[in-house]
């Protein structure tokens, strides 16, 4: 029997029986493979993601993999039986932001998968077929629940726009932190710093591409032309930024507890740093998050260290939380 987790209100839920909805017009039913759990699915259940960002009850889950079961009208049916990802941001696509590509500042206001819109804590999803990313037909659903948060970080190095040869760097060493080594591997830098708290990511950090890896607490270097910040903290955006060479660009992904002191912004000013944030993927992203996949350039298998059926929702919240090192991805499997 398919099921589903509930969240009924913040530290709330429950394992229902679910029963698929039948894909309407322009939509598409996937049946779900796995679906991965970050840090927001955790603010969800405790109740302290922001206003207007989530909407109760709820089933969660934005990151996911499955394949398509069927379609609506208006869909091709070639689109049946193929493995796929998709978006989570729900847009207008009639707005000037939709129509300049960027669709997470639609602003027709914010709806998401898993937050204010049913996710794939589910047998089963169903949504706007334009939403999906078809993958390759050998394509590991497995690593592929990974891509929403690599879709993020192939946001981040798009906007960093980092060249051939150039001096890159990572602040941070969670999932996000090493999908940014791979995707500023990708693009062959003459040097890949990773800076992080923990030692024991500095083999992983190696594995994915880092020519060097240090922690907060060693001498740092301040000549980078690109660095990428992923660890959520004020401390850690103002360690990226202290990175940098004049004129260099900073792309800031991680989101600090309110009322976190930011950056000083004498210091943006007169060393003329370019200063981009990422807030979710935009379609871009995500077709180069799948290119990139199915090329090979990205491993997500190695950051995952958990996989849990759909009714150890609890013990996989807690495994998140938990702040031990030998916790990755956690993923569910419905």
């Amino acid at each position: 029997m398919n099921t589903a987790v509930v969240v009924e209100a913040p530290g709330t839920h429950r394992v229902v029986p679910h029963e698929p909805r039948d894909p309407g017009p322009g939509e598409a039913l996937v049946a779900v493979h796995a679906v991965g759990i970050c840090g927001s699915d955790r603010e969800v259940y405790q109740g302290n993601r922001p206003e207007g960002y989530v909407r109760y009850p709820l089933t969660p889950g934005h990151e996911w993999s499955g394949t398509v079961w069927s379609v609506g009208a208006g869909v091709p049916d070639s689109l049946v039986g193929r493995k796929v990802v998709g978006e989570g941001f729900r847009n207008c696509q009639v707005c000037d932001r939709c129509h300049a590509g960027e669709t997470t500042l639609c602003t027709a206001g914010y709806e998401e998968t898993g937050f204010t819109q049913p996710g794939a804590m589910a047998g089963t999803l169903t949504l706007p077929a334009r939403l999906l990313h078809v993958l390759p037909d050998d394509a590991d659903l497995t690593a592929a629940a990974l891509l929403e948060p690599a879709a993020c970080i192939a946001a981040a190095a798009l906007k960093g726009n980092a060249k051939p040869g150039e001096r890159v760097a990572v602040v941070g060493t969670g999932t996000l932190g090493m999908f940014a080594v791979q995707f500023l591997k990708a693009v062959s830098p003459s040097e890949l710093l990773v800076v992080g708290t923990r030692n024991d990511r500095e083999a992983l950090s190696r594995q994915f591409g880092a020519t060097d890896f240090r922690t907060k607490d060693q001498e740092l270097p301040c000549d980078f032309d690109v660095v990428i910040e992923t660890a959520g903290s004020a401390s850690a955006a103002r360690t990226a930024a202290s990175l940098l060479r004049r004129g260099g660009r900073l792309v800031l992904t991680g989101i600090p507890a309110p009322g976190a002191e930011g950056l000083d912004p004498t210091g943006l000013v007169v060393r003329q740093l370019e200063v981009h944030t990422v807030f979710g993927a935009p379609p871009d992203a995500w077709a180069h998050t799948v290119r990139v996949f199915g090329a090979g350039l990205l491993d997500p298998l190695p950051l995952v260290t958990h996989e849990l059926p759909l009714t150890e929702f609890s013990r996989a919240i807690e495994l998140v939380g938990a702040g031990d090192p030998k916790v990755g991805k956690v993923l569910l499997r419905p």
